[in-house]
C-alpha cells in the first residue's frame, strides 16, 4: 500500500465516521422526471436542476447529434489556439440578445466562469464583498483573485454597504447568487445595485438557478427586477439542459475575459456540437413553449409549497434536518418510497444544516408532486 493510499484511506474513514462520505451512482436512463439507478428501480427524480425538462428533450439531442456530425465531437484546442468555431459565436450572439447585453462569452462550466471572471477583474489591490451563502464557485473565484475578501451577511444590503464603506481598494466588486442554490431564496438585487452605485462598485450576479426559470422569456432575476449588473454569469446546464456557461456583459468586458480568464485561456473549448444543442434549447426556452413550461413549473412550485405549508420563489425546496446521519436516513427512506431526493451535507451547506433538497421541474406531474409530499410526510413521521 502506498503513502497516497494511506492518506486517502484515513481521509475516507474520517468522512465516513462523520456521515459525509459520498459515492457516484450512475443513471441507467436519460435524465427526466423519472429515472432508474439500480436495475428495475424506478424513482421520481427530485435531485436534478433540469427545471424546464429540456435535458432529455429529443430536439436538443437531435441538434447535438447533427452538430457532432458536422463539426466533430470535440473542439481540439482552446479557443485562442484553434478551438474557436462558428457555432460558438452564433450561440454567443444569441445569448447576448437573450440577456440584452452587448456581448457574451462561453465557458466550459459555471464553476470555470466564476473562477475566471473574478480572477480576471480583481487582484491583490481590490476588494470583493461576497454573500455568506454564495456558491462554492464564487467563493473559490474570490480566493483565486487574491483580492481582499469581505463576507457580507446573507441577503443583507446593509452589511454589503458597511463592508464597502469600511475598506479602501483600487476596485470594489459585490458578488451574489441570484437564486441561492441550497435555500432557493432570492438576492435583493435592486437594493444591491443601489449600494453598488453609491460606492462605485461592480455588481456581479450568478444567475445559474434563475436563467430560463425567472423573468421575461426566462432571462433571469436581473431581467425581472430591472437590474443591469456589470456582469452576469449564467449556465447552460440547468434550465437549458445542456452543458457549459456564459458571462453576459459589455463587449469590452467580454474581450478582457477572452484575454485574461484563465479557465477560458487554458482549457480546451466547449465542443461546437454542444453549442448547437444549446442554441436549440435556448430557442425553446425563450419562446412560447418556454413560457408554457415556466407556467407549468410555477404551478408545480405553488402546489408543492402548499403541501409543505410554506411559500417559495424558486423551484428549490430545502427540508432542513440538521444532522448528516438524519439527512442520510431520510433520503434512504424516501428512496424506499420511490423518491430520489439526495441528502445535502457539509461542506456544501453549513454544519448543523444538513438537508434534503427538492428541486422541481416543469416535467413533474401533479401525481408525482403529491407522491413526494406523501413520502416526505412518512419519512418524517416514521409512518409505514
Amino acid at each position: 500500500m502506498s503513502l497516497a493510499d494511506d492518506i486517502a484511506r484515513a481521509e475516507l474513514d474520517s468522512l465516513r465516521a462523520r456521515g459525509l462520505l459520498r459515492a457516484l451512482e450512475p443513471l441507467r436512463t436519460p435524465p427526466g422526471a423519472e429515472i432508474e439507478l439500480r436495475p428495475g428501480e424506478r424513482l421520481i427524480n427530485f435531485s436534478s436542476n433540469d427545471y424546464l425538462g429540456l435535458a432529455g428533450d429529443a430536439r436538443v439531442a437531435q441538434a447535438l447529434a447533427e452538430g457532432a456530425r458536422r463539426w466533430g465531437a470535440g473542439a481540439g484546442a482552446s479557443r485562442l489556439v484553434c478551438g474557436d468555431f462558428l457555432p460558438q459565436h452564433e450561440l454567443e450572439r444569441a445569448l447576448a440578445e437573450f440577456e440584452d447585453t452587448e456581448a457574451a462569452v462561453l465557458f466550459n462550466s459555471g464553476y470555470a466562469a466564476n473562477c475566471g471572471l473574478l480572477q480576471a477583474l480583481a487582484g491583490p489591490e481590490d476588494l470583493i464583498v461576497s454573500d455568506a451563502l454564495n456558491h462554492a464557485s464564487l467563493i473559490d473565484g474570490c480566493r483565486l483573485s487574491k483580492a481582499r475578501i469581505a463576507v457580507a451577511s446573507h441577503a443583507d444590503p446593509g452589511s454589503v454597504e458597511r463592508q464597502l464603506a469600511q475598506h479602501r481598494a483600487r476596485r470594489k466588486l459585490v458578488v451574489t447568487d441570484a437564486i441561492f442554490s441550497m435555500d432557493g431564496d432570492r438576492a435583493p438585487l435592486r437594493e444591491l445595485a443601489a449600494v453598488c452605485a453609491r460606492h462605485e462598485a461592480l455588481l456581479v450576479v450568478d444567475e445559474a438557478h434563475a436563467t430560463g426559470v425567472i423573468g421575461p422569456r426566462g432571462a433571469g432575476l436581473c431581467a425581472e427586477e430591472g437590474v443591469t449588473p456589470d456582469l452576469r454569469m449564467c449556465t447552460l446546464s440547468k434550465a437549458l439542459g445542456v452543458a457549459g456557461a456564459y458571462v453576459a456583459a459589455s463587449r469590452a468586458v467580454c474581450e478582457l475575459l477572452v484575454n485574461r480568464a484563465r479557465p477560458l485561456v487554458f482549457s480546451t473549448a466547449l465542443p461546437p456540437a454542444l453549442a448547437c444543442a444549446a442554441l436549440a434549447a435556448l430557442e425553446i426556452a425563450r419562446g412560447a413553449e418556454g413560457d408554457e413550461r415556466r407556467a407549468r413549473l410555477f404551478r408545480n412550485i405553488r402546489r408543492f409549497a402548499a403541501g409543505l405549508g410554506t411559500r417559495a420563489d424558486s423551484p428549490i425546496f430545502p427540508v432542513i434536518l440538521g444532522d448528516p446521519d438524519r439527512a442520510l436516513r431520510a433520503a434512504d427512506r424516501l428512496r424506499e418510497l420511490g423518491i430520489l431526493a439526495k441528502p445535502i451535507r457539509p461542506p456544501t451547506v453549513a454544519a448543523g444544516t444538513s438537508r434534503i433538497r427538492f428541486a422541481l421541474s416543469a416535467a413533474h406531474t401533479e401525481a408525482q408532486l403529491d407522491a413526494a409530499l406523501d413520502a416526505l410526510r412518512r419519512a418524517r413521521t416514521g409512518a409505514p
